[in-house]
């Protein structure tokens, strides 16, 4: 973690938002999309659209034309309404800041809490995405098959007051240069303590 703090002192969460429920929603969207492609989206839709109240102006037809360059927005659309409509008659319109009720909306898994934990109420959290699953499970920080195993694991094997960090520097990791398919292990700081290197590469 020391050597991917000085590769990326500037290592944060690249989704765009204003507030609590603004960072939800653009997480909710990110699954399975960029967050160059939610924040083009997020920075028209947040705009005009800025709490539960104001989403729920909008039918789930109307949502989706807004986001429909993200994928599955049908569904997200859907659940984003149904999480709005639960914030505002469950939750006082506010996004509640714990893992309890945040995954008991719907659409948000133990990622998405994880994000909005961290990321909105500076809560210490480890958000097992893709890139944090491929990379701590590559270069050895976790040995797992499946993604809440391997965010115990990291919970377990990290200091609880860098878990946040944690999460966003091995998610700058993995799109910058420890890629899916081709990694680029020649100009890796880590390569000298990574598993995947010292038993693929050498």
């Amino acid at each position: 973690m020391d050597r991917l703090s000085e590769l990326y002192p500037e290592a944060k969460c690249e989704l765009s938002f204003g507030n609590t429920f603004q960072l939800l929603v653009a997480t909710m969207l990110s699954a399975q999309s960029t967050d160059k492609k939610v924040n083009e989206v997020t920075s028209e839709l947040f705009k005009y659209y800025k709490t539960p109240d104001d989403f729920l102006t909008m039918n789930q037809s109307k949502l989706e034309e807004k986001i429909k360059k993200i994928g599955l927005y049908r569904n997200k659309a859907k659940n984003i309404l149904n999480m709005c409509s639960i914030l505002v008659s469950d939750h006082n319109g506010e996004v509640p800041g714990n893992m309890e009720d945040l995954i008991s909306l719907p659409g948000v898994g133990r990622k998405t809490a994880n994000v909005v934990l961290s990321n909105g109420f500076g809560i210490p959290a480890i958000a097992v995405d893709t890139h944090v699953f491929r990379i701590s499970n590559r270069i050895g920080l976790a040995d797992s098959k499946n993604v809440d195993e391997t965010e115990r694991q990291l919970m377990d094997s990290l200091p609880k007051n860098i878990w946040s960090l944690a999460h966003h520097l091995l998610i700058w990791h993995g799109r910058r240069i420890c890629d899916a398919k081709k990694p680029k292990c020649e100009i890796c700081n880590i390569k000298d303590i990574c598993d995947y290197y010292n038993k693929e590469k050498r």
